[in-house]
């Protein structure tokens, strides 16, 4: 019946082959103009999954009530002082630009935690820290009534003399010396000269994460844009560039966060498609003349593939509105399994042309030998990916629904305008038989040896299958992304910074009252290693901190709090300042008191600076006073402390905490390294086993992993059950179904195990290769099992293995051009998609002749 009714379509168009070729034209061309102007792509990997799935209400729900800011500024410099000062330029600049951000906030700049910082440091820390302020009451005073170059000598020249009387220990300037001249020795060799007076007054160098600013921020998108957050982006670079944040502060800027990121992820894929896509168009077409050795039938084939892609994708956009990175891949399916039912149909033709010498005949004859097979094909494909729409798994769902239309429209195509075209082009006569005949000891080979063949296939096999347990699953989104993009590497290296919290998980409590029940439920796990709440705003023992600082401030107050500053020095008096402190270090050095060595160093980078030009000390006092000048502010606030409690702390710190509802958030830091995706199941399974509603990256990690899994389970299964039911109806023998199916299953297996094998992890992108591997292997394996119904024997001679045979080097080419992408995720998807063809071909072209065996009954023939 199926070959029955292609024979009339065909019948039909041949005899009518321009209406055809005018309405398939038509349709192109509309559907060409739809997605050109209707073209989307999401590169967002968080909306691969459904909204409606428990866990991702609870993440949505916890997003609801705690937004979450989509662009990370990260500032990065050599001194702290010099990131305040960029960061907070920049966020005050950005913050103008209402038109480009709805929020621009900097918690590092909180006047609260300014005023509060003597207050957070462990009891005997904020001892230390007054004890070395009250010690440096004197220097502190030089500088905050002289806060020049002039007075940094002045200061320098007291300490020197501090250490000559034995009031400060021998060594207690080599630090401060060995800083000072690191800063000279970077501006006498044209590097940015930086000094900070913080980690001086500190007495410990900066923390590895410290001269780093953050800007969180919430931008305007554009979604009717490719790139919703360029603009903004844009904006935040531009501003950056106008302020000279890089010349002023020798800072660096990078954007993170997952505007930035999808936005990065578009360029990447973006990057070498045209390029790409042409070296696969030329390919495909050099293996197309290769298998079919006439321009009008490539011409014929190219046309009909071309229609049926312009088609499918204005289709695809109507029905799910935006590709995603796995739905935007239908159509490397498209090009290698369309490709395969014109190849099929095609080298059928040529077949008949040797035998016929008119086109339509050798059509119609095609028709006949090559419909029916082709048609149930069609149909097992379309099945095998309309199998994956009912899954949880939206990116997968969405490429089987356009991919499955696709596979109805390539049929189509294929026995409606490719012979009518092939009837208005013509070809010429075919002087030889099809085929490989170079194959016909491997036909003999299989025949004597197929017992041997089939057995040795399933035990290895089987042997193979527990390798499956060792099957790795890597849902992290970020291993998609290019490693080596700004927005990426960022997110990378701040991942393992708990204060940013982009490791950890989230559990919300019903109100502030209940934070500390939760959090002692949470940091006694041993995954956990430490907890974050609303409670952390608030420091610990203020009774015994508050007087020790007012102490402190009391006995600086006077030294600190001047209103009045000396006028700033003439270039003379500062270079008159430079050769006295020049005169004592060097007197300090040749007495041996103190660190000689530092003191030696020091007088003669001074000397030189004191000859140099004008200019060149107006670098060093920028390098020098303008940290000090900022350092004095901040020492001003940090000695006028309040008492904190959860009412103080400020509405923009507290809302990160607490809901306008009064839920409260509770951020669970994890154990060990978040980088290893083992550490990152235990810790979320232990966190979902105290709060099932929790919500952070590693919960969604484990439960899209649960998610995908299940659907790819439920999906092949259902593609099995769905094929063998269409086999059945199709073929009414049980044991032709089998033979169907069981090298389908086997390149299935065998596929998984060389993953194993390769170290090659499963991935939201990759997985695109178990339903290629359906629809592959379904049509592969369909056309072997119709022709040896029909008797024919010598199989790998055959004309139906040359048109596999070059079937699959079409989609081996089009796989190839993923392959080569810069993005991980789309070159893994190639990678794993070009193994599951190899294995879907051997399955197909070796051990399926052999599982078969010879025809039944007397039907045997050979096949042309």
């Amino acid at each position: 019946m199926l070959t029955s009714a292609v024979l009339r379509m065909v019948g039909f168009c041949t005899r009518h082959p321009w209406p055809v070729i005018v309405i398939a034209a038509v349709l192109a061309i509309g559907s060409a103009l739809y997605t050109a102007t209707h073209f989307a792509i999401t590169t967002d990997t968080d909306q691969l999954l459904p909204q409606d799935l428990p866990w991702r209400q609870n993440e949505q729900a916890y997003r609801d009530a705690f937004p979450q800011d989509q662009i990370l500024v990260v500032v990065q410099g050599p001194t702290p002082e010099l990131v305040e000062m960029a960061a907070g330029r920049l966020a005050a600049e950005l913050r103008t630009r209402h038109d480009r951000f709805s929020s621009v906030r900097r918690p590092q700049g909180s006047e609260f935690l300014q005023r509060s910082a003597l207050l957070f440091p462990p009891i005997d820390q904020v001892t230390d820290t007054a004890g070395r302020l009250a010690a440096a009451k004197p220097v502190i005073e030089m500088l905050a009534v002289d806060p020049s170059l002039r007075g940094v000598m002045r200061a320098l020249t007291f300490g020197i003399g501090a250490v000559q009387a034995r009031r400060m220990p021998p060594d207690a300037l080599a630090g401060p010396m060995n800083m000072l001249s690191d800063t000279l020795d970077d501006l006498f060799a044209g590097r940015y000269p930086s000094f900070s007076w913080r980690v001086l007054m500190s007495g410990e160098p900066a923390a590895p994460n410290e001269p780093r600013g953050l800007i969180q921020i919430e931008p305007k998108l554009d979604f009717s844009a490719l790139e919703p957050g360029r603009a903004a982006i844009d904006a935040i670079r531009q501003a950056a560039d106008e302020l000279q944040l890089g010349p002023m502060f020798g800072t660096r800027v990078r954007l993170t966060g997952q505007v930035v990121i999808n936005d990065e992820q578009f360029v990447t894929l973006s990057k070498g498609m045209l390029p790409n896509l042409a070296a696969t168009v030329l390919a495909v077409l050099v293996i197309l003349w290769l298998a079919l050795r006439s321009a009008h039938t490539n011409l014929a084939v190219f046309v009909s593939l071309c229609v049926g892609f312009v088609v499918t994708a204005a289709a695809g956009l109507l029905m799910v509105g935006a590709f995603n990175l796995i739905s935007v891949a239908f159509g490397v399916l498209f090009i290698g399994l369309a490709a395969d039912f014109c190849i099929q149909f095609t080298v059928r033709y040529r077949s008949e042309r040797h035998e016929r010498d008119e086109v339509r005949a050798a059509l119609r004859g095609a028709a006949a030998r090559a419909g029916g097979p082709l048609a149930l094909a069609a149909a097992g494909t379309m099945l095998g990916f309309f199998s994956f729409v009912p899954t949880d798994y939206r990116g997968i769902a969405e490429l089987g629904v356009i991919t499955g239309f696709g596979m109805m429209v390539a049929f189509i195509t294929t026995i409606t305008l490719l012979p009518a075209l092939l009837t208005v082009l013509g070809t010429p006569g075919e002087p030889d038989r099809m085929g490989f005949v170079a194959l016909a000891p491997a036909d003999r080979f299989l025949a004597r040896h197929r017992i041997a063949v089939v057995a040795g296939t399933i035990i290895v096999v089987l042997a193979g299958m527990p390798l499956l347990s060792r099957m790795r699953f890597d849902f992290d989104p970020i291993h998609l992304q290019d490693p080596e993009g700004e927005a990426v590497s960022t997110y990378r290296e701040l991942i393992t910074v708990p204060e940013i919290g982009i490791s950890s998980a989230n559990i919300v409590a019903p109100s502030v009252a209940e934070v500390d029940q939760i959090t002692q439920r949470a940091a006694g796990l041993p995954e956990v290693s430490g907890t974050r709440s609303i409670q952390n705003l608030v420091p610990n023992d203020q009774g015994r901190k508050l007087p020790m600082i007012q102490r402190a401030a009391a006995a600086l107050g006077p030294a600190i709090n001047r209103s009045a500053t000396r006028p700033a020095p003439s270039d003379e008096e500062t270079v008159g300042a430079i050769r006295a402190a020049v005169t004592d270090l060097r007197r300090l050095a040749t007495a041996g008191e103190g660190d000689a060595a530092a003191a030696s160093r020091l007088s003669g980078l001074l000397y030189r600076l004191a000859n140099a030009d004008a200019a060149v000390r107006d670098k060093a006092r920028d390098a020098l006073i303008a940290p000090l000048r900022l350092e004095l502010d901040r020492l001003r606030d940090m000695l006028k402390p309040e008492r904190v409690t959860v009412q103080s702390v400020p509405s923009e710190l507290a809302r990160d905490w607490v809901a306008p509802d009064g839920r409260a958030r509770i951020e669970v830091l994890p154990g060990g390294d978040p980088n290893d995706a083992a550490t990152s199941r235990r810790f979320a399974a232990a966190v979902l086993a105290i709060a099932p509603d929790v919500a952070g990256t590693p919960v969604w990690l484990i439960e899209a992993e649960h998610t995908v899994v299940r659907a790819f389970i439920e999906a092949g299964a259902l593609a099995v059950l769905v094929i063998a039911v269409m086999l059945w109806i199709a073929l009414r023998r049980l044991g032709d179904v089998l033979l169907t199916l069981v090298p389908l299953i086997v390149a299935g297996a065998v596929t998984l195990e060389l993953m194993v094998l390769l170290g090659e992890p499963l991935n939201f992108a990759n997985v695109i290769a178990l339903p290629l591997l359906l629809g592959v292997g379904v049509a592969f394996k369909i056309y072997y099992v119709m022709a040896w119904r029909a008797g024919r024997t010598n199989l790998l001679q055959s004309t139906l293995t040359r048109a596999v045979f070059f079937s699959a080097l079409t989609t081996a080419t089009a796989f190839g051009s993923l392959w080569l992408s810069d993005q991980p995720g789309i070159s893994s998807m190639g990678k794993l998609m070009a193994l599951a063809l190899v294995c879907t071909l051997a399955a197909a072209v070796l051990f399926q002749p052999a599982l078969m065996g010879p025809p039944r009954g007397d039907n045997a023939q050979k096949m042309a």
